[in-house]
């Protein structure tokens, strides 16, 4: 997209939250939206940021870190999120770049981060991603075992995990996940609750969203490779 293009789409996408917002009786400022720049290159990314965009999720360690520390010397407040799987090999290096990690979701990488931290000095908010729907092909931790996980995590990090993330199944309606998400959430007191996308965040809106991940409403469909 061009930035003209990419300024619209942003527009466009905050004034449809806003709405959702309205008809859920929240106020506009309980939902963040995060710019899904994966495979997108840093000068569109570079684009969002002139619009005033300043959340942004990206899937892999390596690409976050060849685009955002030089985008960071211009805006110092932007805050990255990493939304993909995270290899336990890459926990010291997205202890050091992200400003939160959306994807903790084994107990391998809860011990790779808790020596990441002590390692950098420096531990990123984190979400526990639940594999909601059960799939087999998905990460996330399961249901059955997410309440342990949870309360495993919210000892081992002492504030530092703010919620839950999930992505629910892609052919069945999302809503009934969204609801058990957000009944998991509030079952551990957490604050926050990053669910919805480009095709689905209005309804994430009404279950309690407070972070949608949208990408390609905004940047287009991913550049192939």
């Amino acid at each position: 997209m061009t930035n003209h293009t990419i300024a619209h789409a942003l527009k466009d996408i905050q004034t449809r939250i806003n709405t959702a917002c309205q008809q859920a009786g929240r106020p506009a400022d309980d939902v963040s939206l995060v710019a899904v720049s994966k495979f997108h290159p840093q000068s569109a990314v570079r684009q969002a940021l002139e619009a005033g965009q300043r959340v942004f999720g990206e899937n892999r360690v390596q690409e976050a870190a060849a685009k955002f520390p030089a985008l960071r010397e211009d805006w110092p407040d932007l805050r990255l999120h990493l939304i993909g799987t995270l290899q336990s090999n890459k926990a010291t290096e997205a202890c050091a770049l992200a400003d939160v990690i959306e994807s903790l979701d084994r107990p391998s990488l809860s011990a790779a981060l808790e020596k990441a931290a002590q390692k950098t000095g420096r531990l990123p908010d984190l979400f526990v991603q639940v594999n909601i729907g059960d799939e087999p092909q998905k990460s996330g931790i399961s249901t059955a075992e997410a309440d342990r996980f949870i309360e495993d995590a919210l000892s081992r990090f002492n504030g530092h995990v703010k919620g839950l993330m999930a992505i629910p199944p892609l052919n069945e309606s999302p809503r009934p996940f969204f609801q058990k998400l957000a009944a998991l959430n509030r079952r551990h007191g957490l604050p926050a609750l990053s669910m919805g996308m480009s095709s689905d965040f209005e309804a994430a809106i009404a279950e309690g969203a407070t972070l949608v991940r949208v990408g390609t409403a905004i940047f287009g469909e991913r550049p192939r490779a």
